[in-house]
């Protein structure tokens, strides 16, 4: 508590230092955000409240509509987009302007949080003053709040109507819906007619913005053996077996896979035995075996993190050729699954940190540097990156985000508010 009251009596003085930095009308900005602290807050909770798991088709849909309605009353023109009702997904909220000043903008967030309808973790409490538990709080209504907030400012200031701006909310982020071409269609199809985008994901802290994240792919490898009395193992006729070939496989992995930076990769679910099934929809399985026989059969199931499709390429070539090299008895085979791609820490994204960073200056709030990629998970951002300069990491500050633990940090979403404002404004107006 006493820290973050520092942290504010040090923004405060920074502020009137920096004063003589920001122009009349981004002055006059800052001081709508501030008058609208409470209302921003109240608006908050309201939609915390609102179930939204991914899997809750209606409270998705309902949380979009109360969001609409306010984007709406901006004077932006509002869509729904429905998925197919095959995808168990409810679809994504639009809101745009059709003005023709400056750059035009994406701003990305979603609807969604990991917290179903029998989630016990429901509701917006206050643990004091300043720090709220909020299921999905953080993670990210918070950073949605930050999006309508900043673009209410501009539009209470007359600075909006001329402006370019996409706002896009999806409704899956938290597990996208399959296949990917349909569920990111109009994200993607909003970024090709956009110039840059702007994601508020959960901030990774006061004074950091997110260049660069890395892309997640699956992969599986199921091996084969010659089922037999465990006594004849190793032999010409009955070779290792599965399991070995698969022990073997993965010790190669480790040993020649790993090690580049912001590559990783992880076997998540092990199988094997005489027979295994396993079910994709429980991510889990059964095998079963005896000691005195030789398994017959391996499954793993694995993630495999990327900075870019260059490295993600050249980490399946040498697993696929470390797979290709069987045990006697043995064949193995891998397959890959792609999800999201990597977001590059290009010179683009790192411009706009650059400007992100003369914003926070001169608003008095200190430097904004970029966050390491490794750190990061993908987000929706990456599916956007291909086609327009991104930046990522401007939502609001928490902890324990996907947990019951999860919090949002109150007291600096006034200040993120008024830094993404002024942001906007000067991509629009300068």
């Amino acid at each position: 508590m006493q820290k973050l009251l520092l942290l504010g009596l040090a923004l405060g003085v920074l502020n009137i230092l920096s004063a003589q930095k920001l122009s009349r009308t981004e002055k006059k900005i800052i001081k709508t955000v501030t008058t609208q602290k409470g209302e921003a807050i109240d608006f908050l909770k309201k939609v915390v409240n609102i179930n939204s798991g991914t899997l809750n088709l209606r409270g998705v849909k309902t949380v979009g509509e109360v969001f609409s309605k306010e984007f709406e009353a901006l004077g932006m023109e509002t869509s729904w987009y429905d998925m197919p009702a095959e995808m168990n997904r409810a679809g994504h909220l639009f809101a745009e302007t059709r003005g023709k000043k400056g750059k035009k903008l994406l701003l990305i967030g979603h609807l969604d949080t990991v917290f179903e309808e029998n989630s016990p973790f429901q509701e917006f409490t206050m643990v004091n003053d300043s720090i709220a538990h909020a299921p999905g709080g953080n993670d990210m209504k918070g950073g949605n709040v930050i999006i309508l907030y900043a673009l209410k400012a501009l539009h209470d200031n007359g600075l909006l109507k001329d402006a370019k701006v996409i706002v896009a909310f999806t409704g899956d982020e938290e597990s996208a819906g399959k296949p990917l071409d349909i569920s990111r269609k109009h994200l993607i199809e909003a970024a090709k007619r956009s110039d840059i985008a702007l994601g508020y994901e959960t901030s990774t802290g006061f004074n950091y913005a997110t260049v660069a994240r890395r892309g997640s792919s699956g992969w599986a490898v199921e091996t084969k053996g010659t089922r037999a009395h465990s006594s004849a193992i190793f032999n010409e006729r009955v070779g290792a077996g599965a399991v070995f070939e698969m022990s073997r496989i993965l010790h190669r992995f480790y040993d020649e896979v790993r090690g580049e930076e912001f590559l990783t990769f992880n076997p998540g679910v092990l199988l094997g035995g005489t027979f295994t099934e396993y079910d994709p929809l429980k991510s889990g399985g059964t095998a079963f075996g005896k000691t005195n026989v030789v398994a017959q059969t391996a499954l793993v199931k694995g993630g495999l993190r990327f900075i870019s499709e260059e490295q993600k390429e050249k980490a399946r070539e040498k697993m696929r050729a470390i797979v290709a090299e069987n045990l006697p008895g043995t064949t193995a085979e891998i397959s890959f699954t792609d999800s999201y791609p990597a977001m590059g820490p290009t010179e683009g994204n790192h411009a706009l940190l650059d400007l992100l960073n003369q914003v926070s200056l001169d608003l008095g709030q200190g430097e904004v540097l970029a966050y390491d990629p490794g750190k990061r998970g993908a987000a929706d951002t990456s599916f956007v990156a291909e086609y327009v300069d991104c930046l990522d990491g401007l939502g609001t500050m928490g902890t324990g985000a996907h947990t019951p633990e999860e919090t949002v940090n109150l007291n600096t979403i006034e200040a993120l508010t008024q830094r993404t404002a002024v942001m906007l404004y000067r991509l629009i107006h300068k």
